[in-house]
């Protein structure tokens, strides 16, 4: 990360700090540690981090996500901007980051740019993942003018070929060339946001093109250039994603074929004490790993936020992580 970004990712960050929100932050810790302690869920502040979802949408088709195979069991649809609004106008003030993103290609959502501006006016960090597909002129303009934060963009591949592998109906040079439109649009307006995350999903199928991500995302300009590990639904690794080098990988190959994970599942998550997802039509729910929505703890709008966070099933939740986390199938998927 080169030190200027490093600088200016920090300082807007420090933007966004307030006393009530570290003294929620450090009441958040506190009862998270007092919670592995005695082995009952201590709840004390209101999540610091949130994510909401624009849309389940999505332009591609990747074989490891439900937006891609269009495999929800839950409703599909788009946030529309008051829900967007309601939900920010009860959490703006205990949230540091707030991710804009958890299924679905987030610049689909035709108030995707509004979303943003209203956050940051309140005072959030604001951070999205995208593929990069529709970082064109317009909305590259409109992603700076937003003042959005942070951008994660997916690079899986560094030719073709390998990108659409995973990244099924997608274009690697559109993607690049968005990517040169938005790093030229900040610098033309002067501005250092937003702090550019390139991210490259490691398998079995590029694991080889690693260097040459790296030397790529230096040539782009970008501000980060991340190495991340794939998460594999199926048991069997249907779509033969997994890394040759166990480094990049999650899971060993057991003998009978089937996926064990790498590290085991501890009964803590801190995911739990800090922060929560809102699907688009309110369902809050535990974390990123919950694509379904299964683990439904309320539904905004419905009762307040904070009523969800402190209510009967959050706190039943909890329990049984700290008891035996592994009896929830999004937790054995986990990296936590």
């Amino acid at each position: 990360m080169p030190l200027l970004s490093y600088f200016y990712y920090i300082s807007r960050f420090l933007r966004v700090v307030s006393v009530y929100k570290l003294w929620n932050y450090i009441l958040l810790r506190f009862g998270f540690y007092l919670s592995r302690i005695i082995k009952q869920p201590v709840q004390l502040g209101l999540p610091a981090f949130l994510s909401a979802e624009p849309t389940t949408v999505c332009n591609l088709k990747c074989p490891e996500c439900p937006s891609g195979l269009r495999a929800f069991s839950r409703p599909t649809g788009t946030m529309d901007l008051p829900m967007f609004q309601h939900l920010i106008d009860e959490a703006h003030r205990h949230i540091f980051y707030l991710l804009i993103y958890f299924q679905g290609e987030p610049y689909l959502n035709p108030n995707f740019s509004q979303m943003v501006a209203y956050a940051r006016k309140k005072r959030v960090f604001t951070a999205t993942s995208t593929n990069g597909h529709y970082l064109t002129e317009r909305y590259a303009c409109l992603t700076v003018e937003s003042g959005l934060d942070e951008l994660i963009i997916s690079l899986d591949g560094t030719d073709q070929d390998t990108y659409s592998y995973y990244r099924r109906g997608g274009n690697l040079n559109k993607v690049l060339d968005g990517i040169k439109t938005l790093v030229r649009v900040r610098s033309e307006l002067g501005v250092h946001h937003p702090f550019i995350n390139l991210q490259f999903i490691v398998m079995k199928q590029n694991e080889h093109q690693i260097g040459e991500f790296k030397r790529l995302a230096a040539d782009l300009g970008v501000d980060r250039a991340v190495i991340k590990t794939a998460q594999i639904y199926s048991e069997t690794d249907q779509n033969n994603i997994l890394p040759e080098k166990s480094r990049f990988a999650r899971y060993y190959r057991k003998e009978d074929g089937s996926l064990g994970r790498s590290e085991p599942v501890r009964n803590r998550c801190w995911r739990m004490w800090n922060g929560a997802v809102v699907t688009w039509d309110g369902r809050m729910v535990p974390c990123c790993y919950d694509k379904d929505a299964t683990y439904q703890m309320g539904i905004i709008g419905e009762v307040s936020l904070k009523t969800i966070w402190m209510g009967e099933a959050y706190t039943a939740f909890r329990k049984q992580i700290l008891k035996n986390r592994s009896v929830y199938d999004i937790c054995r998927n986990c990296g936590e």
